[in-house]
């Protein structure tokens, strides 16, 4: 199923995101649960979908986090302590980007990473169905596809 085109809304908020972090060399974009989102050090940090941000803070505030203004619990069953959306309100003074760019990488070093999937591999069984060699090279490890909007800024 092909994927939406983003709106100019959602560009500008993740090119926002790509100059606030662009002085760091360790981070990865990548889609995530229908949104876009930023990897600092392999750890989920920062995400965009539609106009919001989703942050990860740190679980220990999450009282505090979920009573400020503008800003909700990713998950309202308590699931997931710690990741937050915050509104466009929330983010329209340099001030408040600040502030949630820098708590987010304030807490990125503390964050847990989550295991990456291993990706499977040809099984003795399937590799017995293989069709025998013709003498081409063997495939290589494809690159990381990026969403076709972001092509162009290789």
């Amino acid at each position: 199923m092909p994927t939406r085109p983003l709106s100019d809304e959602t560009l500008h908020l993740i090119d926002a995101i790509r100059t606030a972090l662009a002085h760091r060399s360790d981070v990865e974009e990548r889609p995530l649960f229908g949104t876009y989102a930023f990897f600092v050090d392999g750890k989920m940090c920062i995400a965009v979908k539609g106009e919001e941000l989703l942050v990860r803070l740190p679980p220990e505030r999450h009282g505090e986090l979920q009573e400020m203004q503008n800003t909700r619990e990713l998950s309202p069953g308590g699931g997931m302590q710690g990741y937050f959306w915050v509104e466009p309100n929330g983010y329209t003074t340099r001030a408040q980007w600040n502030y949630w760019v820098e708590e987010a990488l304030a807490y990125n070093p503390l964050a847990k990473a989550s295991p990456r999937k291993k990706k499977t591999t040809n099984t003795p069984a399937a590799a017995k169905k293989a069709p025998a060699s013709t003498g081409t090279k063997p495939k290589t490890k494809a690159a990381a596809k990026k969403h076709s909007i972001f092509e162009a800024d290789d």
